[in-house]
């Protein structure tokens, strides 16, 4: 396949409930667009019926390819090996619960268009909306939590966490090879990089679907706050080196 215009990268641990709902749906909204994409699952050590599943889809939708973790790394490792054993000209990564469907990435084009270099779905700006809402005290701890990151890492971006994003290849390929966190702090370190070498960032409204079976402990919360400081402490020391554009994985 000639180099694809999209990369659709998908971290999914023990998915094999909801994953097939999002393929479905992003060969459905893909399959009628003039470019060519290709969709790759990395599959994060899971001990269900994941990798089977992304298998036996393999033959029915178009330019699906599976990667695989032997054991459980993180969900920012995960992302990382779909972005660098990506092809696309812009690498998007989603949740494997579809909260918010592929059809969000037609309001990206533009900004990419114009010269932004990473565009991200931002549940806190205006337009956004999230059926059902989120309860008070997940919306408590995440605004708590991303108050700190925008004092830290990057002022001005609220929604840090919003599980779709998406990136060129070059801001991909400087970005993710020195990347350092590997579970659920990537997002603010990603975006604090690339902040770091001043690439364009745009925030955009999404529409997004809460799944309530989706259960975020408070560990997790606590767990994105001593990344932070990681990530601080890392920025100010020079530990992260200029990222490699020739880096690749290969499939």
């Amino acid at each position: 396949m000639a180099r694809p215009f999209l990369s659709i990268i998908i971290p999914a641990k023990n998915e094999e409930k909801r994953l097939s709902v999002t393929l479905i749906d992003i060969d459905k909204h893909l399959g009628n667009q003039e470019f060519s994409y290709e969709i790759l699952v990395i599959d994060d050590g899971s001990t269900d019926g994941t990798k089977d599943l992304v298998n036996r889809f393999i033959p029915l939708i178009k330019n699906l390819k599976l990667i695989e973790h032997e054991h459980n790394k993180g969900k920012g490792a995960a992302v990382r090996t779909g972005m660098l054993a990506a092809k696309g000209k812009y690498r998007l990564f989603m949740d494997a619960d579809n909260s918010t469907s592929i059809v969000e990435f037609n309001k990206m084009i533009p900004y990419f268009q114009s010269g932004y270099h990473v565009v991200i779905a931002d549940r806190a700006v205006k337009g956004s909306r999230m059926i059902p809402p989120q309860p008070w005290y997940k919306r408590l701890l995440g605004n708590m939590g991303n108050m700190l990151i925008q004092i830290l890492l990057v002022s001005g971006i609220w929604d840090t966490q919003c599980g779709f994003k998406c990136y060129s290849d070059e801001a991909a390929l400087k970005i993710f090879p020195i990347t350092k966190i590997d579970r659920w702090g990537f997002d603010a370190e990603t975006l604090a990089l690339a902040k770091k070498f001043k690439y364009k960032i745009k925030e955009i409204p999404v529409f997004w679907v809460n799944d309530v079976r989706t259960h975020v402990r408070f560990t997790s919360y606590l767990e994105v706050l001593k990344e932070t400081f990681k990530i601080r402490w890392w920025l100010w020391t020079g530990q992260y080196k200029n990222g490699n554009q020739k880096q690749e994985i290969k499939n």
